[in-house]
């Protein structure tokens, strides 16, 4: 199954490891050196050109962490990942 996380972006929900609001999320001193971070080693997308409301930590097949920055609330991606209303069947499940 797939997640849409905006602008057309679509990740396989066993990839992600964590949906974090960005304003409840970026007090913490870890969160903004995990961010940091990433950004500095070009592991950071952007989806979209609105301001982000929330950030995906996903895993590669290579195993290094990617974060997407999306302009869509946490919230509405848990609901999303939740009921799977923008799910894609993998060819296994056809």
């Amino acid at each position: 199954m797939y997640l849409y996380l905006g602008q057309g972006v679509m990740m396989p929900q066993e990839d992600i490891v964590g949906i974090f609001d960005l304003d409840n999320t970026t007090w913490s001193h870890r969160t903004r050196k995990l961010l940091d971070r990433a950004e500095e080693e070009g592991r950071v997308i952007f989806v979209g050109e609105d301001l982000p409301r929330s950030f995906i930590v996903c895993e590669t097949e290579e195993g290094e962490e990617v974060v997407f920055l999306s302009q869509l609330s946490a919230a509405t991606l848990a609901k999303r990942a939740a009921s799977n209303p923008w799910t894609v069947l993998d060819a296994s499940e056809k």
